[in-house]
């Protein structure tokens, strides 16, 4: 009766996740099918950037759902060398206006075609777990009891700036935080959230909306219908 109130337990609390996504707008934008949109990691002095494989994944998803053309964002900084590495890159938008000064900057960025740059800041990081598992093995055979749980938290932000007016076009955030468990009733059972997953999907929709300047009311009321 124990082992199946620890399923029922961890069914109900494991991949249980909360989102939150906010969406703040200072210019109407817009991208054209020529047009491109670069992902950035933001730079810290500690060294702490969002993950690889997070910014590929918002990036995939962005083209793929909306058609809207990604730029690489390795090639972006090698062929912008050294001006967008992280310790020379402009901190504001309007810093590339005086970037753009300069006849070699200016025609590197039309040559490769990217009207946006989005600075992506922010981690997946585990904030809690409890619990404890333990298996064995024995002569009649093996087997795993016990619960394990943990929470992580996804919390990004993703600044876009628009290079053809050297101005901060608005920002996107979102928070997915989730619990994961461990069930061991005889063969481990686990339930995971995918929290960096949702966090990339909700992310992605987001930006690709915004670059269409599409208006997030409206289009939350046309999926109503």
């Amino acid at each position: 009766m124990r082992a199946v109130t620890a399923v029922g337990t961890a069914l109900l609390a494991a991949g249980c996740m909360t989102a939150q996504l906010e969406e703040s707008r200072s210019l109407a934008t817009s991208i054209a099918d020529d047009e491109a949109v670069v992902l950035l990691a933001k730079p810290h002095v500690e060294g702490v950037t969002a993950e690889d494989d997070f910014m590929d994944c918002v990036g995939k998803k962005i083209a793929r759902r909306n058609g809207i053309r990604v730029h690489g964002n390795n090639e972006f900084q090698d062929a912008m060398f050294p001006w967008f590495e992280p310790s020379t890159a402009p901190q504001r938008a309007e810093g590339v206006a005086r970037l753009l000064t300069r006849p070699a900057v200016r025609q590197r960025i039309e040559e490769s075609g990217v009207r946006y740059i989005v600075w992506v800041d922010g981690l997946t990081r585990q904030t809690d777990s409890g619990g404890s598992i333990s298996c064995a093995i024995g002569p009649g055979g093996g087997g795993c009891i016990g619960f394990g749980w943990w929470e992580k938290e996804s919390d990004y932000d993703a600044i876009v700036w628009d290079l053809q007016n050297a101005k901060s076009a608005g920002s996107i955030s979102t928070n997915v935080t989730g619990t994961s468990a461990l069930v061991g009733v005889i063969v481990p059972l686990p339930f995971i959230a995918r929290v960096q997953g949702t966090a990339c999907d909700r992310l992605a929709e987001q930006l690709g909306g915004f670059l269409r300047g599409v208006d997030p009311t409206m289009a939350a009321t046309a999926g109503t219908h």
